[in-house]
């Protein structure tokens, strides 16, 4: 096995946002590309990253491989790429090998080990409403809501999108219009309840790509999606199913 990317920056990042909700995984690499599917240990949350063979310089692979690692570890390793770096990745017995090409050539070993949890795959979940709008706008209104609350309400209604939390004292309010966004829905309203905690972690993945696309229905999971040519980040996450202050 040998996987070379050109500029790993991207992907390094990647990692470190998945890293917020597991902390081991099983990084699996086929002839179609490099892929990960993991839960969080609450299961809450649900990632799935998928990196195509397409978006290697080098792609060389006999068999189907499946490496489990830690993500802490691959992280603090990827942590030491440069802007310019090339990556490569082999196995060897046992371990995964890195090497980060500059002006020197460093190499790193990792341990692969054994990840406990089932075997996943990403559910097929069928939604009233779906979204596609700027990330970086549905980001800062996450981190709105995060001043006042703990958890936030999606709501759609006549062609609007509205982001809104309540705390004990205080609330916030964000609305998008159609104007502002791409707005698909079976129903007149929708609305569910999400956690900011697991929301803050996903917005990071404003870096991957300037449009995200959400999809929800009542009291239904969460997903989240961006979406590049060459990268696919995506999320699910659990509602909050109680009843509103």
């Amino acid at each position: 096995m040998l996987l070379k990317i050109d500029n790993p920056k991207l992907f390094s990042e990647i990692i470190s946002i998945i890293s917020e909700l597991v902390l081991e995984v099983r990084l699996k690499v086929n002839k179609d590309g490099l892929s990960i599917v993991a839960i969080d240990p609450a299961n809450a949350a649900m990632v799935s990253f998928k990196l195509p063979n397409t978006a290697f310089s080098e792609f060389e692979i006999e068999n189907p491989e499946v490496l489990g690692i830690s993500l802490e570890s691959l992280k603090a390793v990827l942590r030491r790429i440069k802007v310019g770096s090339v990556l490569v990745i082999t196995k060897g017995d046992n371990e995964l090998k890195l090497q980060i090409i500059d002006k020197i050539q460093r190499e790193f070993n990792l341990a692969l080990i054994n990840v406990e949890s089932e075997e996943k795959e990403v559910p097929n979940l069928e939604f009233t409403t779906k979204i596609e709008m700027s990330s970086i706008d549905f980001a800062e209104a996450i981190e709105d809501c995060a001043v006042v609350a703990d958890a936030c309400t999606f709501y759609t209604e006549a062609n609007k999108f509205v982001i809104y939390a309540r705390g004990s004292l205080n609330s916030f309010k964000s609305e998008f219009s159609s104007d502002e966004l791409f707005l698909e829905s079976v129903h007149d309203k929708t609305k569910s309840k999400y956690s900011l905690e697991y929301l803050q972690k996903m917005i990071k993945a404003t870096k991957v790509s300037d449009k995200v696309k959400i999809n929800f229905s009542a009291d239904y999971p969460l997903k989240l999606e961006f979406i590049t040519p060459f990268i696919e980040l995506s999320f699910i996450l659990a509602p909050r199913v109680e009843s509103e202050e």
